[in-house]
């Protein structure tokens, strides 16, 4: 439904915005559904704006973020290549030489250095997610899994559970809170009831990750991985690994078409499935739990962070102070929206677990 409102002065405001929305890739599953849903929401507020595809390069958005500012883009929506990097959030407001930012998804702070760059600049903001959050629902939703479906998993009756992690991209702060909460929580989970922990399927790799050396959070990726791995650790071997755990939903996807190819996961009535969890509760992750082929996942709202930059938007074009319009956001939905670590120019939109 269209909320643009009936006021004649916002829409003179919002027809004055030029926004550039600088996206980290287009390939991203994720980020696509945010890009649907924020043309969306731009659509009914009724500013001017474009779309550029950063193609995972940071020198790239770097220029397409100066060349905007030169065409007279008034305001800059930004999911930063590099992630976690003061020093890019930096280099970017440079660019952006006074023109209001909004990041959002990609931190533009260290790990442990929440503020550095946000409490220095009052047009900026960031909004995303805490990063932490989705490992530790993820951790939790595995130990209860495998809790109620032990004898089910375990597959070669030794009382323990293999596993396989899928890394995203090595730096990426999403990326390491999830391997290590998606394991340390579902260990919580299982010591405490009285089992073992979790033990990654290779005892020879120290990381007990497979990550995506592209940094793309592939599907290719794991299912190049996967088709190994099967290659060694198999039930005919009576190593088969019995879990899978993955740091987003494009890398279950891949997991899970190469247990497909292996004969597993074929949501057929008494095929053998392997439990598969992933992040992002993506369409075809939802359609693949429908499906009995993947177990779970834990939804990033794209709507509901698409929702909160357009709010932004409309409120900088209305003048509004960058901290002023964070906090009206926060306030539309306590559930949804929260301010991030006492940092008033940051918001994070929260995440659920989804299954079945």
């Amino acid at each position: 439904e269209d909320t643009t409102p009936a006021d004649t002065s916002a829409d003179t405001e919002a027809s004055e915005l030029k926004v550039g929305v600088f996206y980290y890739t287009f390939a991203d599953t994720y980020i696509s559904s945010v890009r649907t849903a924020l043309d969306a929401q731009l659509d009914s507020l009724g500013v001017t704006y474009n779309n550029f595809d950063g193609n995972n390069n940071q020198t790239t958005q770097n220029e397409q973020i100066q060349t905007a500012v030169t065409d007279g883009y008034n305001l800059l929506v930004v999911n930063m290549v590099t992630s976690g990097s003061p020093d890019v959030a930096n280099e970017i407001i440079s660019l952006a030489n006074g023109t209001p930012v909004i990041f959002f998804n990609r931190a533009i702070e260290a790990d442990g250095e929440e503020g550095t760059v946000l409490n220095a600049n009052a047009n900026i903001c960031f909004i995303g997610t805490d990063a932490p959050e989705a490992g530790h629902l993820q951790g939790k939703m595995v130990g209860e899994y495998l809790l109620a479906n032990w004898d089910t998993v375990d597959l070669n009756g030794d009382g323990k559970i293999s596993y396989a992690m899928f890394k995203g991209d090595e730096a990426n702060v999403e990326a390491i809170y999830r391997t290590q909460f998606g394991v340390e929580d579902a260990d919580a989970v299982l010591t405490a009831a009285g089992k073992p922990a979790l033990e990654y399927f290779d005892a020879s790799n120290a990381s007990k990750y497979q990550v995506d050396l592209g940094g793309a959070w592939s599907a290719q990726a794991a299912l190049d991985y996967m088709n190994t791995n099967l290659s060694q650790y198999n039930e005919a071997n009576g190593n088969m690994i019995e879990l899978i755990i993955c740091n987003n939903d494009n890398m279950a996807e891949g997991a899970i078409s190469a247990l497909e190819a292996a004969g597993y996961n074929t949501g057929a009535e008494g095929a053998t499935t392997i439990p598969v969890f992933g992040v992002d509760a993506t369409d075809a992750a939802k359609e693949l739990i429908a499906a009995g082929k993947m177990t779970g996942t834990v939804k990033q709202d794209a709507e509901g962070m698409a929702v909160a930059i357009a709010d932004v938007v409309k409120a900088t074009g209305e003048g509004t102070a960058m901290a002023d319009a964070v906090a009206a956001t926060a306030g539309t939905n306590a559930e949804m929206y929260s301010i991030a670590d006492g940092i008033a120019n940051k918001l994070f939109v929260a995440y659920a677990a989804y299954t079945k």
